[in-house]
């Protein structure tokens, strides 16, 4: 009898008015802190990125002027059609997609390449991640100065292919014309990407179940075998994130190109972001760079949906 008058009674005084508010106090007390904790973060987040991308847009709609008192002119989205007939944009952008082309694969195959040759330990084993990884780290300024002393007329390139190899009967120009110097970019943006990438599939690799591999050794699955059904299947997210990730980083190639071509000759090896970075800041045209700067965004954000999209339908049926 006791037992049944003291539960509704504890019942009771848990649910009084006084109880609730102070339970509520200290939900908001917890809230706050959390708050509190978030708001740099969160501050630095708007300053740093947001209002950025807020005031390009805005300008993107403009006929924008840096002189102290002059009027920016309202023009609505003529810079972006402006930008859809340009031949230039139309150059820069496809030399982007060549760029991308042809170093996003080489780094995802030679990564992983690398990244299953180091899985195993060994004595060397750090000396060679060590050695995969220096370019990564290395100063773009530095290595694209050291690619265009490399790929120059009379540069280490052409004296291995023609004086020493003899396998060009001349020397080629490498950076004067719009394809070979696109080998040369192009070059240096795998040789500085494959460790990167070497990295994250150690890193995925590590996670493979040892007994998967071994069930299917057991099961007389041969090397190639236990990587396509066990080894691909497991680091299948780390190939997405690594495939996303250089696809935005082969849109927003700059500064070898920059350095090593200046978008020459006759802004034939231009891309996105130095044609973007010439309207802005050597024609002082900063709506149409900030125009050019939105449609590169607007595309990358498009072309990383649909690659998601497709990674996780196709990690869907390998599940299946």
């Amino acid at each position: 009898m006791a037992t049944h008058l003291v539960e509704p009674t504890a019942r009771a005084v848990g649910s009084t008015p006084a109880v609730r508010s102070a339970r509520r106090g200290r939900i908001r007390g917890s809230r706050m802190t959390g708050f509190l904790f978030v708001l740099p973060g969160m501050a630095l987040f708007v300053l740093a990125i947001l209002y950025p991308i807020a005031s390009a847009m805005r300008m993107s709609l403009y006929h924008w002027q840096i002189l102290a008192g002059a009027v920016s002119q309202y023009i609505g989205l003529d810079n972006y059609a402006r930008a859809l007939q340009d031949p230039q944009f139309w150059l820069s952008l496809g030399n982007s997609g060549v760029y991308m082309l042809f170093t996003v694969p080489p780094q995802i195959v030679l990564g992983l390449l690398v990244a299953m040759l180091l899985r195993r330990a060994s004595p060397a084993q750090p000396m060679f991640r060590v050695l995969f990884y220096l370019p990564v780290v290395t100063s773009w300024v530095v290595v694209s100065l050291l690619f265009k002393y490399l790929f120059a007329d009379q540069g280490l390139i052409n004296f291995t292919l023609h004086d020493f190899l003899h396998l060009m009967s001349s020397d080629t120009s490498w950076l004067s014309d719009r394809w070979t110097a696109m080998v040369a970019i192009c070059a240096l943006g795998v040789w500085k990407g494959i460790g990167w990438s070497m990295m994250i599939f150690l890193a995925a690799l590590q996670g493979v179940p040892q007994s998967l591999e071994e069930a299917a050794m057991v099961d007389g699955a041969g090397r190639w075998r236990r990587f396509q059904v066990v080894t691909l299947p497991a680091i299948w997210p780390a190939v997405a994130f690594v495939t996303v990730m250089l696809v935005i980083g082969g849109f927003n190639v700059f500064t070898s190109v920059l350095l090593m071509t200046g978008g020459g000759p006759g802004g034939q090896t231009q891309v996105l972001l130095t044609y973007m970075y010439d309207q802005a800041f050597q024609y002082l045209d900063f709506g149409y760079g900030s125009a050019l700067a939105v449609l590169l965004a607007g595309f990358v954000l498009l072309l990383s949906f649909v690659q998601l999209r497709a990674f996780r339908d196709r990690g869907t049926e390998a599940r299946a």
